[in-house]
């Protein structure tokens, strides 16, 4: 009889546990639209040039390969190599917004560190992407986290969002870069993106501005107080609140904000 009880007793807590279990899933996907995502070809880096150092070179100033358009099979128009540089171009003879869009580097990453030197045009505004899946119909900072890219002098961004979260290289939108060492528009600035086990680290110019964790309740209440909150945009708190899902991975992307942006010297090293 006693072990009749304890089975019953135990059939009764696991019955409970599934129920909270669905009841809780609900309750974070709900008014969640459908999403799919795009599963487009990916890059081996083993065959990409290797510094002796371990870093992985992503652009060394002459070619585009690895390189294309987020949800596209090639590297948009406006984003083009110049003078050594990785240049999107706001303006081009024959260009049209169709022939822009973020660009991303087709592999997969999970624990790295991104190195890269940008400048930016007056009043010019971009941003850097990873852990990002490629969503089909949606925009690629819908699944990513974002280190801003901006001229903080000019761009009107700069004065928007909470206590200069929105500067450059701020966890955009929530957390901001202290000390804000950005150097004006048409002047080079040195990032570094470090991701390890959840952990992120923001560099700008040498120094540390931010740093968080991912996949905690922390992140979550970051999300919860941003543009991306479950009530404003469900289904970008439900990707950013599972950033890099079940492989917990994604691709390192850049942003077409409309404005004029180089990029150099970007490498990554695999943790």
């Amino acid at each position: 009889m006693k072990k009749r009880f304890m089975y019953m007793v135990g059939v009764v807590v696991a019955m409970s546990t599934t129920i909270c279990q669905a009841q809780n899933a609900t309750a974070v996907g709900k008014n969640v639209p459908p999403h799919e995502l795009n599963h487009l070809p990916k890059v081996d880096i083993s065959k990409l040039q290797k510094n002796a150092d371990g870093t992985y070179v992503l652009f060394n100033g002459t070619s585009l390969e690895g390189w294309r358009g987020y949800n596209k099979e090639k590297v948009p128009a406006k984003w083009r190599i110049e003078d050594g540089t990785l240049k999107f171009s706001s303006k081009g003879s024959g260009l049209t917004k169709e022939d822009g869009g973020d660009i991303i580097f087709a592999h997969d990453f999970q624990n790295f560190e991104l190195e890269f030197e940008w400048k930016i045009s007056h009043a010019g505004n971009s941003g850097v992407f990873f852990l990002a899946k490629e969503v089909k119909g949606q925009p690629i900072y819908i699944s990513s986290p974002e280190y801003q890219l901006l001229d903080n002098e000019n761009h009107p961004d700069a004065k928007q969002g909470v206590d200069g979260n929105r500067k450059s290289g701020s966890l955009y939108d929530m957390i901001p870069a202290k000390p804000q060492n950005g150097k004006p528009a048409g002047e080079w600035n040195k990032a570094k993106i470090v991701v390890n086990n959840g952990k992120v680290t923001h560099y700008q110019n040498g120094e540390k501005v931010v740093e968080y964790s991912i996949w905690t309740p922390e992140w979550t209440a970051l999300l919860q107080a941003s543009k991306f909150s479950q009530e404003k945009w469900p289904l970008a708190f439900e990707l950013l609140n599972n950033v890099g899902g079940e492989s917990k991975s994604g691709v390192i992307g850049f942003q077409d904000h409309g404005d004029d942006v180089w990029l150099k010297n970007i490498t990554v090293k695999v943790l």
